[in-house]
């Protein structure tokens, strides 16, 4: 009989092309199902406007299946934060169970990035068949600014409320006050409690979702069926990767950060077997400043990275990961130790290796590499959002212009919804012209964006490349650096540096233009 006749033919070391494409639409499907329903029932202007979420699920030993097409510092990051929550509870875990974590040194990104995970056990509640989790940016965590996005912590403690595999749910039971002691017991604590709990219980029902899609889909095809193609889906996308790395070339380059950090890498390509080795050795040590990426997000941003590179339309997963050697020493600034701080090395440092790998592989000039993280807020109010920039030109192709580039997918809030839900007007958003560098192929324009407050708050920016320019490459000239400012209602003009925290009073604006790309080749 047919594999088209039967969807429970037994299958077992062959995939039938037929059926592996469809199963890597499933998977991504199940994924962006869970994400409508995340975006649907958030309460947070975060998640429900701007989508600063991700969804994705995993095999029973917490390894990637599938993710919807979300945030990329998410989802090459959240296979650790299950396989962290797998070695850590073990035994312990039962049906109806979901936890939160956060930890940035077990899988985390930084503290608002909120990860719900949920084991998904077998009819018989008797075998785990699965992980999902979904991972959202909370407005406000705590910490020692509104917003949980300091620009000066230099303690974890100092930028929010650590979730270390913290039990949610137990056997479906909503632990909310043991949850509320834990977002209040803190020197820094939540600022509204209320949304973070709202945001939680989308996250759960998210994850409910996704159980329902992938109980289905094994009520469909037969569990044989679903395990053996969650295997041939994975091998799949290594054979792309391999591929990928079949054409590259050796190649090394040095990074500089704004502060004085510096990352170093050494590409090494192993032809004859299509493996690559990515050597960070060199790189800064440990900073004492929020600027350490956490482990997982330089092994997301190394992922991300390499999968660009596949033309085939697959799903990220762990298959991807098969090819690739990480060397990063322990204790720099790209694999830091507790109580490192690192609320910007998820949003900032990211985008800077990113940046350093495409210069190592001479693929494409620098995107704008940063995120413009912006956040305003007190303590009845907190807003987070990241500002577009330019991105940048490759060998064939120009950058494009107010496009959130690399690490990150979110969008800005509509004004209509920003100024309804906040005390601040969107003065302008537009445009900066000639932001992005010259070449053969130009890089794309940053933007400026101008928000004017009608109350006092707190406004903070967390920001690169706004003393060294975004790189060209082959000849390309570099984008223009980025710029913070503050003008207030009386006509001055206060410059900021990259990173800052400024008091703001009604009828001040605050002013974010945002770097552009790099060019490539001469003109």
């Amino acid at each position: 009989m047919s594999p088209l006749n039967s969807h429970r033919t037994e299958i077992t070391t062959v995939a039938d092309p037929i059926y592996l494409e469809i199963f890597k639409n499933l998977y991504q499907f199940i994924a962006e199902q869970m994400g409508i329903t995340l975006q649907n029932t958030a309460a947070s202007v975060n998640i429900k406007e701007r989508l600063d979420f991700s969804c994705a699920i995993f095999d029973e030993v917490g390894n990637l299946i599938a993710n919807a097409p979300h945030i990329p510092v998410h989802l090459g990051s959240m296979a650790d934060s299950v396989k962290s929550l797998i070695q850590d509870k073990g035994e312990t875990i039962r049906p109806g169970n979901v936890y939160l974590a956060n930890n940035p040194y077990n899988g985390g990104t930084h503290l608002p990035d909120v990860t719900v995970i949920s084991p998904i056990f077998d009819c018989q509640n008797q075998k785990i068949l699965f992980y999902l989790a979904s991972r959202g940016h909370q407005a406000d965590i705590g910490g020692i600014t509104p917003g949980s996005m300091p620009p000066h912590s230099v303690h974890i403690s100092e930028e929010g409320i650590l979730f270390d595999n913290f039990l949610l749910v137990a056997a479906g039971q909503f632990r909310e006050k043991e949850l509320i002691n834990h977002l209040t017991n803190s020197p820094f604590p939540a600022r509204n409690i209320a949304q973070n709990i709202a945001d939680f219980q989308a996250q759960i029902a998210a994850n409910a979702k996704g159980e329902r899609e992938l109980h289905n889909m094994v009520d469909r095809y037969g569990l044989a069926m679903v395990k053996a193609y969650q295997h041939f889906v994975q091998d799949n996308a290594e054979l792309a990767v391999r591929k990928a790395i079949s054409v590259l070339k050796d190649g090394e380059f040095t990074y500089y950060l704004d502060n004085g950090a510096v990352i170093k890498v050494r590409i090494s390509i192993d032809i004859d077997n299509c493996q690559a080795t990515i050597d960070f050795t060199g790189t800064s040590d440990q900073l004492n400043n929020n600027f350490n990426a956490p482990l997982a997000v330089t092994r997301a941003a190394v992922l991300y990275v390499f999968r660009t590179l596949v033309e085939e339309a697959i799903p990220l997963n762990a298959g991807c990961f098969k090819p690739l050697h990480l060397i990063i020493p322990s204790g720099c600034f790209l694999n830091p130790v507790y109580p490192a701080a690192v609320v910007a090395g998820n949003v900032e440092t990211s985008q800077a290796i990113v940046n350093t790998l495409y210069g190592a592989l001479g693929i494409q000039a620098a995107s704008q590499g940063t995120m413009n993280n912006f956040t305003f807020g007190n303590q009845e109010y907190q807003y987070y959002e990241t500002i577009c920039g330019g991105s940048g030109a490759g060998a064939n192709f120009a950058g494009t212009a107010a496009v959130q580039t690399q690490m990150t997918n979110s969008r800005l809030t509509d004004p209509e919804v920003l100024e309804m839900r906040y005390p601040v007007l969107v003065e302008s958003f537009s445009i900066r012209p000639d932001s992005g560098g010259k070449g053969q192929y130009s890089g794309g324009d940053g933007v400026i964006r101008r928000i004017k407050f009608q109350e006092s708050m707190t406004a903070n920016i967390l920001s690169g490349n706004r003393q060294i320019p975004p790189f060209g490459l082959a000849g390309g000239k570099a984008g223009k650096i980025g710029r913070n400012a503050v003008e207030r209602n009386d006509g001055t003009i206060e410059e900021l540096p990259g990173t800052a925290t400024v008091e703001m009073n009604p009828g001040d604006i605050f002013i974010i233009e945002t770097p552009g790309g790099g060019g490539y080749g001469n003109r």
